[in-house]
Protein backbone atom coordinates (compact mmCIF):
# COMPACT_ATOMS: atom_id res chain seq x y z
CA UNK A 1 0.00 0.00 0.00
CA UNK A 2 1.26 3.24 -0.80
CA UNK A 3 0.43 4.78 2.71
CA UNK A 4 2.99 2.41 4.25
CA UNK A 5 5.73 3.06 1.55
CA UNK A 6 9.05 3.78 3.05
CA UNK A 7 12.08 5.31 1.80
CA UNK A 8 15.81 4.56 2.89
CA UNK A 9 18.58 6.81 2.59
CA UNK A 10 22.55 6.01 2.43
CA UNK A 11 24.71 6.58 5.31
CA UNK A 12 27.24 9.05 4.80
CA UNK A 13 30.48 8.02 6.46
CA UNK A 14 31.60 10.19 9.37
CA UNK A 15 34.88 12.22 7.52
CA UNK A 16 38.03 12.09 9.52
CA UNK A 17 39.45 15.47 10.36
CA UNK A 18 36.42 17.59 9.81
CA UNK A 19 34.16 19.16 12.62
CA UNK A 20 30.50 17.62 13.26
CA UNK A 21 27.85 19.30 15.03
CA UNK A 22 26.09 17.78 17.82
CA UNK A 23 23.07 19.10 19.79
CA UNK A 24 20.41 17.33 22.66
CA UNK A 25 18.31 15.22 20.32
CA UNK A 26 20.42 14.57 17.43
CA UNK A 27 19.66 11.42 16.09
CA UNK A 28 20.22 9.72 12.56
CA UNK A 29 17.43 10.49 9.74
CA UNK A 30 17.86 7.55 8.17
CA UNK A 31 14.02 6.76 6.32
CA UNK A 32 11.04 8.16 5.64
CA UNK A 33 7.51 7.43 4.94
CA UNK A 34 5.09 8.24 1.63
CA UNK A 35 2.92 11.00 2.82
CA UNK A 36 -0.08 11.11 0.34
CA UNK A 37 -1.62 14.38 -1.86
CA UNK A 38 -4.67 15.60 -2.72
CA UNK A 39 -4.89 17.18 -5.80
CA UNK A 40 -7.33 20.49 -5.16
CA UNK A 41 -7.15 22.84 -8.19
CA UNK A 42 -5.17 23.22 -11.38
CA UNK A 43 -4.64 26.26 -13.64
CA UNK A 44 -3.70 26.38 -17.27
CA UNK A 45 -2.66 22.66 -19.41
CA UNK A 46 0.05 20.16 -19.30
CA UNK A 47 2.87 21.61 -21.65
CA UNK A 48 5.33 18.66 -23.47
CA UNK A 49 3.59 16.25 -20.46
CA UNK A 50 4.88 18.61 -17.20
CA UNK A 51 2.82 21.01 -15.07
CA UNK A 52 4.02 22.84 -12.75
CA UNK A 53 3.30 21.84 -8.62
CA UNK A 54 2.91 23.82 -5.24
CA UNK A 55 2.08 21.78 -2.52
CA UNK A 56 0.26 23.18 0.73
CA UNK A 57 1.97 21.43 4.16
CA UNK A 58 4.69 20.23 6.27
CA UNK A 59 7.86 20.30 3.69
CA UNK A 60 9.14 17.01 5.39
CA UNK A 61 5.89 15.50 4.18
CA UNK A 62 6.36 17.14 0.81
CA UNK A 63 9.61 16.48 0.52
CA UNK A 64 8.79 12.66 1.24
CA UNK A 65 5.74 12.27 -0.65
CA UNK A 66 8.07 13.84 -4.06
CA UNK A 67 10.83 10.97 -3.35
CA UNK A 68 8.28 8.29 -4.89
CA UNK A 69 8.43 10.00 -8.64
CA UNK A 70 11.36 12.65 -8.25
CA UNK A 71 13.94 11.26 -6.18
CA UNK A 72 17.02 12.33 -8.13
CA UNK A 73 15.37 14.46 -10.45
CA UNK A 74 15.66 17.84 -9.22
CA UNK A 75 18.49 19.84 -10.83
CA UNK A 76 18.51 22.98 -8.36
CA UNK A 77 16.49 23.86 -5.15
CA UNK A 78 16.64 27.43 -3.33
CA UNK A 79 15.61 27.62 -0.29
CA UNK A 80 15.30 30.53 2.32
CA UNK A 81 14.30 28.81 5.61
CA UNK A 82 13.85 30.38 9.08
CA UNK A 83 16.77 31.83 10.08
CA UNK A 84 16.10 31.68 13.73
CA UNK A 85 15.70 35.52 14.17
CA UNK A 86 13.55 35.49 17.27
CA UNK A 87 10.91 37.26 15.46
CA UNK A 88 7.18 37.31 14.89
CA UNK A 89 6.76 38.17 11.17
CA UNK A 90 3.32 39.72 9.99
CA UNK A 91 1.58 41.30 7.60
CA UNK A 92 -0.87 44.28 7.42
CA UNK A 93 -4.24 42.87 6.42
CA UNK A 94 -6.12 46.20 4.96
CA UNK A 95 -10.19 46.51 3.89
CA UNK A 96 -9.54 46.91 0.33
CA UNK A 97 -11.03 50.01 -2.63
CA UNK A 98 -11.57 53.20 -1.57
CA UNK A 99 -15.42 53.08 0.46
CA UNK A 100 -14.62 52.86 4.07
CA UNK A 101 -16.22 50.58 6.52
CA UNK A 102 -18.39 51.57 9.41
CA UNK A 103 -15.65 49.82 12.05
CA UNK A 104 -13.66 50.60 14.11
CA UNK A 105 -10.65 49.45 12.42
CA UNK A 106 -10.27 48.94 8.28
CA UNK A 107 -6.79 47.24 9.35
CA UNK A 108 -4.60 44.95 11.46
CA UNK A 109 -1.43 43.33 11.35
CA UNK A 110 -1.93 39.69 11.20
CA UNK A 111 1.08 37.34 12.34
CA UNK A 112 1.93 34.92 9.20
CA UNK A 113 5.04 32.89 10.88
CA UNK A 114 7.01 32.78 13.99
CA UNK A 115 10.54 32.53 13.46
CA UNK A 116 11.29 31.07 17.00
CA UNK A 117 13.67 28.34 17.85
CA UNK A 118 15.57 26.41 20.77
CA UNK A 119 19.07 25.79 18.88
CA UNK A 120 18.62 21.93 19.54
CA UNK A 121 14.58 22.04 17.79
CA UNK A 122 16.51 24.20 14.98
CA UNK A 123 19.57 22.29 14.02
CA UNK A 124 17.40 18.70 13.96
CA UNK A 125 14.35 20.39 11.52
CA UNK A 126 16.74 21.60 9.32
CA UNK A 127 19.01 18.51 9.32
CA UNK A 128 16.40 16.39 8.71
CA UNK A 129 14.99 18.73 5.74
CA UNK A 130 18.77 19.33 3.87
CA UNK A 131 18.77 15.13 3.81
CA UNK A 132 15.87 14.83 2.09
CA UNK A 133 16.62 17.64 -0.19
CA UNK A 134 19.35 15.75 -0.92
CA UNK A 135 17.94 12.83 -2.29
CA UNK A 136 16.05 14.44 -4.12
CA UNK A 137 18.75 16.37 -6.65
CA UNK A 138 20.11 14.95 -9.49
CA UNK A 139 23.84 14.26 -9.91
CA UNK A 140 24.78 17.36 -11.14
CA UNK A 141 22.30 19.21 -9.33
CA UNK A 142 22.63 22.19 -6.96
CA UNK A 143 21.34 23.68 -3.09
CA UNK A 144 21.69 27.47 -2.67
CA UNK A 145 20.83 27.66 0.85
CA UNK A 146 19.70 31.48 1.85
CA UNK A 147 20.76 32.30 5.89
CA UNK A 148 22.18 35.23 7.41
CA UNK A 149 24.64 35.81 10.42
CA UNK A 150 22.10 34.17 13.03
CA UNK A 151 22.79 30.70 11.90
CA UNK A 152 25.06 30.53 8.73
CA UNK A 153 27.84 29.17 10.77
CA UNK A 154 25.90 26.14 12.00
CA UNK A 155 24.54 25.54 8.77
CA UNK A 156 27.61 25.56 6.68
CA UNK A 157 28.30 22.46 9.62
CA UNK A 158 25.65 20.83 8.57
CA UNK A 159 25.43 21.62 4.68
CA UNK A 160 29.31 20.01 5.00
CA UNK A 161 28.16 16.59 6.73
CA UNK A 162 25.09 16.05 4.45
CA UNK A 163 26.29 17.33 1.13
CA UNK A 164 30.72 16.79 1.89
CA UNK A 165 32.70 19.11 2.60
CA UNK A 166 34.16 18.46 -0.94
CA UNK A 167 31.04 19.60 -2.60
CA UNK A 168 31.05 23.14 -1.35
CA UNK A 169 30.60 25.87 -4.63
CA UNK A 170 30.58 29.01 -3.10
CA UNK A 171 29.47 31.23 -0.26
CA UNK A 172 27.60 34.54 -1.47
CA UNK A 173 27.13 37.29 0.26
CA UNK A 174 23.91 39.25 -0.44
CA UNK A 175 24.68 43.10 0.27
CA UNK A 176 21.77 46.00 1.08
CA UNK A 177 21.63 49.16 2.11
CA UNK A 178 19.01 50.38 4.82
CA UNK A 179 18.25 52.48 8.22
CA UNK A 180 20.53 51.71 11.18
CA UNK A 181 19.90 52.81 15.07
CA UNK A 182 21.98 56.28 15.97
CA UNK A 183 22.61 53.98 18.97
CA UNK A 184 23.84 51.12 17.58
CA UNK A 185 27.39 49.88 19.12
CA UNK A 186 28.45 47.60 16.32
CA UNK A 187 28.30 47.49 12.44
CA UNK A 188 25.17 47.39 10.69
CA UNK A 189 24.12 43.77 9.68
CA UNK A 190 23.32 44.40 6.73
CA UNK A 191 23.92 41.57 4.18
CA UNK A 192 23.09 37.50 4.14
CA UNK A 193 24.68 34.41 3.27
CA UNK A 194 23.82 31.64 0.38
CA UNK A 195 25.73 28.40 0.50
CA UNK A 196 25.96 26.89 -2.33
CA UNK A 197 26.70 23.05 -2.64
CA UNK A 198 26.79 20.41 -5.30
CA UNK A 199 25.14 17.20 -4.99
CA UNK A 200 27.92 15.02 -6.48
CA UNK A 201 31.94 16.30 -5.81
CA UNK A 202 33.39 18.44 -9.07
CA UNK A 203 29.68 18.27 -10.59
CA UNK A 204 27.25 21.03 -11.21
CA UNK A 205 26.20 23.39 -13.85
CA UNK A 206 27.21 26.89 -14.56
CA UNK A 207 26.00 29.23 -17.26
CA UNK A 208 28.97 31.88 -16.54
CA UNK A 209 27.51 33.74 -19.91
CA UNK A 210 24.32 34.28 -18.62
CA UNK A 211 24.87 35.88 -15.69
CA UNK A 212 28.41 38.19 -16.70
CA UNK A 213 27.80 42.25 -16.04
CA UNK A 214 29.73 44.34 -17.36
CA UNK A 215 33.14 45.50 -16.51
CA UNK A 216 33.95 48.80 -14.58
CA UNK A 217 34.98 51.54 -16.09
CA UNK A 218 38.17 51.79 -14.55
CA UNK A 219 38.85 48.17 -16.07
CA UNK A 220 37.62 48.80 -19.76
CA UNK A 221 39.68 52.27 -20.21
CA UNK A 222 43.06 50.38 -18.76
CA UNK A 223 43.10 47.04 -20.46
CA UNK A 224 44.99 46.48 -22.64
CA UNK A 225 45.06 42.97 -24.47
CA UNK A 226 47.36 40.43 -23.25
CA UNK A 227 48.93 42.81 -20.29
CA UNK A 228 50.88 40.63 -18.18
CA UNK A 229 49.29 40.94 -15.08
CA UNK A 230 46.23 42.14 -16.37
CA UNK A 231 44.27 39.09 -14.48
CA UNK A 232 42.12 38.38 -18.26
CA UNK A 233 42.80 35.42 -20.06
CA UNK A 234 45.03 36.23 -22.86
CA UNK A 235 44.77 36.49 -26.58
CA UNK A 236 41.16 35.80 -27.55
CA UNK A 237 39.62 37.82 -24.38
CA UNK A 238 36.78 39.85 -25.56
CA UNK A 239 36.10 42.16 -22.52
CA UNK A 240 32.42 43.66 -24.05
CA UNK A 241 31.34 40.06 -22.80
CA UNK A 242 31.89 41.20 -19.61
CA UNK A 243 32.87 39.67 -16.53
CA UNK A 244 31.22 36.96 -14.04
CA UNK A 245 30.09 38.10 -11.53
CA UNK A 246 32.24 38.36 -7.33
CA UNK A 247 30.28 36.47 -4.80
CA UNK A 248 29.57 39.34 -3.28
CA UNK A 249 25.86 40.86 -4.91
CA UNK A 250 25.07 44.29 -3.59
CA UNK A 251 21.39 44.26 -4.57
CA UNK A 252 18.17 46.47 -2.62
CA UNK A 253 15.95 44.34 -0.52
CA UNK A 254 12.82 43.33 -2.57
CA UNK A 255 10.57 46.68 -1.12
CA UNK A 256 13.21 48.74 -2.22
CA UNK A 257 14.22 47.37 -5.28
CA UNK A 258 13.20 50.30 -8.05
CA UNK A 259 14.52 48.33 -11.11
CA UNK A 260 13.58 45.25 -11.56
CA UNK A 261 9.32 46.43 -12.97
CA UNK A 262 7.77 43.61 -10.17
CA UNK A 263 5.14 44.10 -7.85
CA UNK A 264 5.64 43.11 -4.29
CA UNK A 265 2.63 40.81 -2.38
CA UNK A 266 3.62 42.51 1.23
CA UNK A 267 4.87 39.23 2.12
CA UNK A 268 7.27 39.49 4.96
CA UNK A 269 10.83 38.32 4.15
CA UNK A 270 10.03 38.78 0.42
CA UNK A 271 13.53 38.61 -1.71
CA UNK A 272 13.89 40.87 -4.70
CA UNK A 273 13.60 38.89 -8.20
CA UNK A 274 16.68 39.91 -9.47
CA UNK A 275 18.35 37.88 -6.78
CA UNK A 276 16.86 34.59 -7.43
CA UNK A 277 16.87 35.37 -11.65
CA UNK A 278 20.67 35.13 -11.16
CA UNK A 279 20.88 31.96 -9.04
CA UNK A 280 18.78 30.33 -11.35
CA UNK A 281 19.93 31.44 -14.55
CA UNK A 282 23.68 30.57 -13.43
CA UNK A 283 23.02 27.10 -12.07
CA UNK A 284 20.03 25.76 -14.29
CA UNK A 285 19.03 25.19 -17.82
CA UNK A 286 15.92 25.60 -19.51
CA UNK A 287 13.75 22.78 -18.69
CA UNK A 288 15.43 21.79 -15.68
CA UNK A 289 13.33 21.30 -12.21
CA UNK A 290 13.63 24.10 -10.09
CA UNK A 291 12.34 23.57 -6.10
CA UNK A 292 11.65 25.94 -3.22
CA UNK A 293 10.34 24.38 -0.01
CA UNK A 294 10.10 27.63 2.04
CA UNK A 295 8.24 29.46 -1.02
CA UNK A 296 6.72 31.98 0.83
CA UNK A 297 5.51 34.66 -1.65
CA UNK A 298 6.46 32.64 -4.81
CA UNK A 299 9.57 34.54 -6.23
CA UNK A 300 11.02 31.27 -7.06
CA UNK A 301 8.54 29.99 -8.87
CA UNK A 302 7.59 32.85 -10.80
CA UNK A 303 11.24 33.44 -11.64
CA UNK A 304 11.65 30.07 -13.08
CA UNK A 305 8.28 30.51 -14.85
CA UNK A 306 9.39 33.25 -16.51
CA UNK A 307 12.69 31.71 -17.65
CA UNK A 308 11.49 28.71 -19.00
CA UNK A 309 12.38 26.20 -16.19
CA UNK A 310 9.71 23.77 -14.35
CA UNK A 311 9.16 24.49 -10.56
CA UNK A 312 8.10 22.60 -7.66
CA UNK A 313 6.93 24.44 -4.44
CA UNK A 314 6.21 23.73 -0.88
CA UNK A 315 5.36 26.17 2.32
CA UNK A 316 2.88 25.34 5.32
CA UNK A 317 1.37 28.92 5.85
CA UNK A 318 -1.78 29.13 3.65
CA UNK A 319 -1.11 33.03 3.20
CA UNK A 320 2.02 31.62 1.30
CA UNK A 321 -0.55 29.87 -1.51
CA UNK A 322 -2.98 32.30 -1.84
CA UNK A 323 0.23 34.63 -2.36
CA UNK A 324 1.92 32.45 -4.86
CA UNK A 325 -1.26 30.80 -6.19
CA UNK A 326 -2.51 35.12 -7.41
CA UNK A 327 1.34 35.83 -8.26
CA UNK A 328 1.83 32.87 -10.68
CA UNK A 329 -1.58 33.81 -12.42
CA UNK A 330 -1.07 37.33 -13.25
CA UNK A 331 2.65 36.15 -14.34
CA UNK A 332 0.89 33.52 -16.82
CA UNK A 333 -1.66 36.56 -17.85
CA UNK A 334 1.20 38.68 -18.67
CA UNK A 335 3.73 36.96 -19.98
CA UNK A 336 1.41 34.34 -22.07
CA UNK A 337 2.99 31.71 -20.82
CA UNK A 338 0.63 28.72 -21.73
CA UNK A 339 2.29 25.77 -19.06
CA UNK A 340 -0.11 25.74 -15.81
CA UNK A 341 0.07 25.05 -12.44
CA UNK A 342 -1.56 22.69 -9.84
CA UNK A 343 -2.03 22.87 -5.88
CA UNK A 344 -2.08 19.86 -4.38
CA UNK A 345 -2.38 19.61 -0.51
CA UNK A 346 -0.54 17.02 1.33
CA UNK A 347 -1.67 14.68 4.33
CA UNK A 348 -5.31 16.33 4.30
CA UNK A 349 -3.46 19.56 5.49
CA UNK A 350 -5.93 22.19 4.45
CA UNK A 351 -7.82 22.77 8.12
CA UNK A 352 -4.42 24.02 9.03
CA UNK A 353 -4.44 28.15 8.73
CA UNK A 354 -2.17 30.04 10.68
CA UNK A 355 0.62 28.54 12.44
CA UNK A 356 1.13 31.57 15.06
CA UNK A 357 -2.35 30.71 16.31
CA UNK A 358 -2.62 27.11 15.66
CA UNK A 359 -1.86 26.06 19.44
CA UNK A 360 -4.39 28.66 20.49
CA UNK A 361 -7.01 27.44 18.42
CA UNK A 362 -6.46 23.92 18.94
CA UNK A 363 -6.57 24.70 22.98
CA UNK A 364 -10.58 26.20 21.97
CA UNK A 365 -11.06 23.35 19.28
CA UNK A 366 -10.36 20.31 21.68
CA UNK A 367 -12.16 22.49 25.08
CA UNK A 368 -9.00 21.92 26.43
CA UNK A 369 -8.65 23.61 30.09
CA UNK A 370 -5.65 25.80 29.89
CA UNK A 371 -2.02 25.80 32.10
CA UNK A 372 -1.03 29.72 31.46
CA UNK A 373 1.94 29.08 34.23
CA UNK A 374 2.95 25.67 33.78
CA UNK A 375 6.58 24.88 32.38
CA UNK A 376 5.51 21.58 31.41
CA UNK A 377 1.94 21.14 30.62
CA UNK A 378 -0.37 23.12 27.81
CA UNK A 379 -3.52 22.41 29.67
CA UNK A 380 -5.97 19.44 31.09
CA UNK A 381 -8.58 17.73 29.27
CA UNK A 382 -10.78 14.65 30.86
CA UNK A 383 -7.97 14.33 33.39
CA UNK A 384 -5.64 13.69 31.07
CA UNK A 385 -2.53 16.26 31.00
CA UNK A 386 -1.72 17.64 27.60
CA UNK A 387 0.99 18.75 25.45
CA UNK A 388 0.63 20.36 22.25
CA UNK A 389 3.64 19.34 19.90
CA UNK A 390 5.09 22.15 17.57
CA UNK A 391 2.80 23.42 15.55
CA UNK A 392 4.28 24.30 12.13
CA UNK A 393 5.81 20.46 11.49
CA UNK A 394 5.15 16.85 12.54
CA UNK A 395 6.21 15.70 16.08
CA UNK A 396 9.14 13.84 15.94
CA UNK A 397 11.42 11.78 18.89
CA UNK A 398 13.18 15.07 19.34
CA UNK A 399 10.32 17.45 20.33
CA UNK A 400 10.06 14.82 22.91
CA UNK A 401 12.79 15.95 24.89
CA UNK A 402 11.36 19.25 26.18
CA UNK A 403 8.77 16.96 27.43
CA UNK A 404 11.41 15.06 28.99
CA UNK A 405 13.68 17.61 31.30
CA UNK A 406 10.88 18.95 32.17
CA UNK A 407 7.91 16.09 33.76
CA UNK A 408 7.99 16.21 37.50
CA UNK A 409 10.18 13.16 38.68
CA UNK A 410 9.99 13.87 42.12
CA UNK A 411 6.05 13.74 42.08
CA UNK A 412 6.43 10.42 39.74
CA UNK A 413 8.50 8.82 42.26
CA UNK A 414 6.24 9.58 45.53
CA UNK A 415 3.56 8.41 43.03
CA UNK A 416 5.00 5.26 42.09
CA UNK A 417 5.59 4.65 46.04
CA UNK A 418 2.48 4.86 46.76
CA UNK A 419 0.76 3.14 43.86
CA UNK A 420 3.43 0.55 41.63
CA UNK A 421 0.79 -1.09 39.61
CA UNK A 422 -0.67 2.17 38.20
CA UNK A 423 0.72 4.82 36.16
CA UNK A 424 1.51 7.85 37.53
CA UNK A 425 0.31 10.28 34.91
CA UNK A 426 -2.33 9.90 32.13
CA UNK A 427 -0.57 12.22 29.42
CA UNK A 428 -2.59 13.46 26.00
CA UNK A 429 -0.03 14.50 23.56
CA UNK A 430 -1.40 16.53 20.42
CA UNK A 431 0.43 16.76 17.56
CA UNK A 432 0.02 17.98 13.56
CA UNK A 433 1.14 14.62 12.19
CA UNK A 434 4.12 12.57 13.76
CA UNK A 435 6.68 9.91 13.55
CA UNK A 436 5.15 6.19 13.07
CA UNK A 437 7.14 5.00 16.63
CA UNK A 438 6.42 8.34 19.08
CA UNK A 439 4.13 6.87 21.01
CA UNK A 440 6.47 3.47 21.61
CA UNK A 441 9.42 5.70 21.96
CA UNK A 442 8.20 7.90 24.96
CA UNK A 443 6.87 4.82 27.00
CA UNK A 444 9.88 2.54 26.53
CA UNK A 445 12.18 6.25 27.72
CA UNK A 446 10.00 6.38 30.51
CA UNK A 447 8.94 2.63 31.15
CA UNK A 448 9.60 2.98 35.23
CA UNK A 449 7.05 5.31 35.49
CA UNK A 450 3.97 3.71 33.60
CA UNK A 451 2.98 6.31 32.07
CA UNK A 452 -0.70 6.15 30.36
CA UNK A 453 -0.05 8.04 26.90
CA UNK A 454 -2.43 8.88 24.03
CA UNK A 455 -1.22 10.56 20.86
CA UNK A 456 -4.47 12.64 19.53
CA UNK A 457 -2.95 13.38 15.57
CA UNK A 458 -5.26 16.58 14.39
CA UNK A 459 -4.44 15.40 11.11
CA UNK A 460 -5.68 11.67 10.58
CA UNK A 461 -7.64 11.82 14.06
CA UNK A 462 -9.63 15.13 13.74
CA UNK A 463 -9.84 16.02 10.54
CA UNK A 464 -13.52 17.40 10.57
CA UNK A 465 -12.19 19.41 13.29
CA UNK A 466 -12.88 23.28 12.67
CA UNK A 467 -10.44 25.68 13.91
CA UNK A 468 -11.84 28.73 12.63
CA UNK A 469 -15.43 30.40 11.71
CA UNK A 470 -16.93 29.65 9.15
CA UNK A 471 -17.56 32.24 6.13
CA UNK A 472 -20.98 32.88 4.83
CA UNK A 473 -22.37 33.92 1.03
CA UNK A 474 -25.10 33.98 -0.67
CA UNK A 475 -24.59 32.85 -4.49
CA UNK A 476 -26.97 33.25 -7.41
CA UNK A 477 -28.04 32.32 -11.08
CA UNK A 478 -29.86 35.40 -12.45
CA UNK A 479 -30.22 34.89 -16.36
CA UNK A 480 -26.88 33.88 -17.68
CA UNK A 481 -25.24 35.56 -14.84
CA UNK A 482 -23.68 34.13 -11.79
CA UNK A 483 -23.99 36.71 -9.19
CA UNK A 484 -22.58 37.00 -5.61
CA UNK A 485 -24.68 39.18 -3.62
CA UNK A 486 -22.61 38.76 -0.23
CA UNK A 487 -19.79 37.19 1.62
CA UNK A 488 -19.24 37.58 5.08
CA UNK A 489 -15.76 35.90 6.63
CA UNK A 490 -16.61 35.96 10.15
CA UNK A 491 -12.82 35.31 10.77
CA UNK A 492 -11.98 37.99 9.43
CA UNK A 493 -14.57 40.43 10.66
CA UNK A 494 -13.90 39.39 13.97
CA UNK A 495 -10.47 40.40 13.53
CA UNK A 496 -11.78 43.68 12.15
CA UNK A 497 -14.44 44.12 14.70
CA UNK A 498 -16.77 44.30 12.30
CA UNK A 499 -20.89 43.49 11.86
CA UNK A 500 -22.33 42.24 9.01
CA UNK A 501 -24.46 45.05 8.89
CA UNK A 502 -21.60 47.42 8.76
CA UNK A 503 -20.15 46.04 5.80
CA UNK A 504 -20.35 48.64 2.95
CA UNK A 505 -19.06 46.39 0.13
CA UNK A 506 -18.59 42.49 0.63
CA UNK A 507 -16.15 43.00 -2.05
CA UNK A 508 -13.51 44.81 0.24
CA UNK A 509 -13.06 42.15 2.37
CA UNK A 510 -12.11 39.75 -0.64
CA UNK A 511 -8.39 38.97 -2.21
CA UNK A 512 -9.67 36.63 -5.23
CA UNK A 513 -12.68 35.21 -6.78
CA UNK A 514 -12.08 31.35 -9.01
CA UNK A 515 -15.23 30.03 -10.43
CA UNK A 516 -14.84 26.35 -12.38
CA UNK A 517 -17.86 26.02 -14.63
CA UNK A 518 -17.51 22.29 -14.78
CA UNK A 519 -16.63 21.34 -11.53
CA UNK A 520 -16.06 17.26 -11.58
CA UNK A 521 -16.11 16.89 -7.83
CA UNK A 522 -12.99 16.48 -6.90
CA UNK A 523 -10.26 19.16 -8.34
CA UNK A 524 -11.42 22.84 -9.14
CA UNK A 525 -10.04 23.57 -12.92
CA UNK A 526 -10.93 27.26 -13.14
CA UNK A 527 -12.08 29.14 -16.05
CA UNK A 528 -12.81 32.53 -14.27
CA UNK A 529 -9.94 33.52 -12.06
CA UNK A 530 -10.73 37.37 -10.60
CA UNK A 531 -7.64 38.38 -9.13
CA UNK A 532 -7.48 41.96 -8.97
CA UNK A 533 -4.40 44.33 -7.94
CA UNK A 534 -3.94 45.36 -4.34
CA UNK A 535 -6.49 48.57 -4.29
CA UNK A 536 -8.59 47.16 -6.40
CA UNK A 537 -11.81 44.88 -5.62
CA UNK A 538 -13.51 41.93 -7.44
CA UNK A 539 -16.00 41.90 -9.82
CA UNK A 540 -18.49 39.70 -8.70
CA UNK A 541 -21.00 39.32 -11.26
CA UNK A 542 -19.98 36.98 -14.30
CA UNK A 543 -21.51 35.55 -17.40
CA UNK A 544 -22.38 31.95 -16.69
CA UNK A 545 -21.38 30.09 -20.50
CA UNK A 546 -23.62 27.96 -21.94
CA UNK A 547 -21.96 24.51 -21.23
CA UNK A 548 -21.68 25.16 -18.07
CA UNK A 549 -22.45 22.41 -15.59
CA UNK A 550 -22.06 21.83 -12.16
CA UNK A 551 -20.79 25.19 -10.80
CA UNK A 552 -18.13 25.74 -8.35
CA UNK A 553 -16.81 28.61 -6.84
CA UNK A 554 -14.33 29.73 -4.48
CA UNK A 555 -13.78 33.23 -2.56
CA UNK A 556 -10.76 33.92 -0.72
CA UNK A 557 -10.38 36.70 1.58
CA UNK A 558 -7.96 38.90 2.83
CA UNK A 559 -6.66 36.70 5.63
CA UNK A 560 -6.25 34.05 2.89
CA UNK A 561 -8.66 31.80 4.21
CA UNK A 562 -11.23 30.47 1.18
CA UNK A 563 -14.91 29.10 1.07
CA UNK A 564 -15.81 26.90 -1.76
CA UNK A 565 -19.18 26.07 -2.75
CA UNK A 566 -21.45 25.12 -5.32
CA UNK A 567 -23.97 26.56 -7.00
CA UNK A 568 -27.23 24.82 -8.04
Amino acid sequence: MEGQMTFEFAKRPTIKGYPELRWTGKRPYESTQYYPAQLRERYGEETNGWINKIFWGDNLQVMSHLLKEYRGKIDLVYIDPPFDSKADYKKKIEVKGVGKTETDSSSFEEKQYGDIWTNDEYLQFMYERLLLIRELLSDTGSIFLHCDWHKSHHLRCLMDEVFGVDNFVNEIAWCYYGPGSPGMRQFNRKHDNILWYSKTHGVWKFNADDVRIPHDEKTTGNFKQGLKGSGFIAGEYNLADGKIPEDWWEMAIAGRYPNDGMKRVGYPTEKPFKLIERIIKAASDEGDIVADFFMGSGVTQMCALKLNRKFIGADINLGSIQATTKRIISTMKSDGILTGFEVHNVNNYDFFRNPVEARDLIIEALEIQPFPQSDVWDGELDGRMVKIMPVNRIATKADLEELKANLPYKTYEKRKAENPTQPVERVTIVCMGHEPDLKASLEQELSEYKLDIEIVDILRDKKDLQLKREAEAEIVKEGNKLVIRSFYPMNLMQKLSLQKEYVEDWRQLVESIMIDWNYDGVVMQPAVTDVPDKKEIVNGIYDIPEDAGTIRVKITDLLAESLEMEVE
